[in-house]
């Protein structure tokens, strides 16, 4: 994973990302800034949560789980490694971890706690902010390649580590209703996601079904063979749709490019130019 930036100013939803009746279940880490609010639960990898980032549903984590102090996890937190919980966390279910569990002060867990480990009871350090904290000075400075090389020592030993992670800004709210953030939001291919998409830009991979519209400041893109289901609209950008992808609704943009056998099921309200692709066929 390499970082050319601030690793929390875009919301990356990585290829194969859905959204599984009340949770959003991925193949890679999951990492969510502070102050943040997910109003669904959360399966992946490794969990790592921010100050007061909130969880509408239950953390699994198939390997460690991290949460900074002030976090509120609404149901189980279940944890395949080791536990890191900052103080005055609230777990409004059972938190059970197979390896060491490493907890805070005025931490409120109603269903009680077990672990296979070492049990500690402190202030752990608030592990995400630190990580990006550091990795931000190093990329103000110029320091790129001590940065990247930070993380691949980070993720060395995971089998997995080729895996995109699911990044989910500061201040963002993710759910049924809107995938709500003030920054760039990427989704990778193959995901199946519920919710209005609302970003800066919004690029959207091939072979995606969004259940919900996509409404941007700046440009759109939206692959090939990807379903939207609403509007495509864009406040002062321009619109790009690939091959055969469907909108079940209307397009309102600057410039507008229509890729082959692209369709638009509703109005196409476009400022600037419209641009009509063709196929190999019609080529020749």
């Amino acid at each position: 994973m390499a970082f050319s930036r601030d690793p929390l100013d875009e919301l990356i939803v990585p290829d194969g990302t859905e959204t599984q009746e009340r949770d959003v279940v991925t193949d890679g880490d999951v990492l969510v800034g502070g102050r943040s609010t997910v109003e669904f639960g959360v399966r992946g990898r490794n969990v790592l949560a921010g100050e007061g980032a909130e969880f509408g549903g239950a953390i699994e984590a198939d390997g460690d789980c991290r949460l900074d102090m002030w976090c509120d996890v609404a149901d189980n937190v279940l944890v395949g490694q080791d536990a890191y919980i900052g103080e005055r966390v609230h777990v409004g279910g059972r938190l059970k971890v197979a390896g060491d569990l490493d907890i805070g002060d005025d931490v409120e867990i109603e269903d009680g706690f077990e672990a296979n480990g070492w049990i500690v009871i402190r202030n752990p350090m608030p592990t995400i902010v630190f990580l990006f904290v550091y990795l931000k000075h190093l990329l103000l400075i110029g320091e790129d390649d001590t940065a990247q090389q930070l993380v691949s020592e980070l993720l060395e030993d995971d089998e997995d580590a080729e895996a995109e992670p699911l990044v989910i800004p500061q201040n963002a709210t993710v759910g049924d209703d809107a995938w709500r953030v003030s920054t760039p939001a990427t989704i990778g291919d193959d995901c199946r996601l519920h919710g209005n998409v609302r970003a800066e830009t919004i690029d959207v991979g091939t072979a995606c079904n969004i259940f919900g519209s996509l409404r941007a400041r700046g440009d759109i893109t939206v692959g090939d063979d990807t379903r939207i289901h609403g509007d495509v609209t864009t406040r002062n950008g321009d619109v790009e749709l690939g091959s055969e992808t469907r909108i079940l609704g209307d397009v309102s943009c600057g410039d507008l490019e229509l890729g082959p056998d692209a369709e638009v099921d509703g109005t196409i309200r476009a400022a600037g130019e419209i641009t009509m692709g063709t196929t190999e066929r019609e080529q020749e």
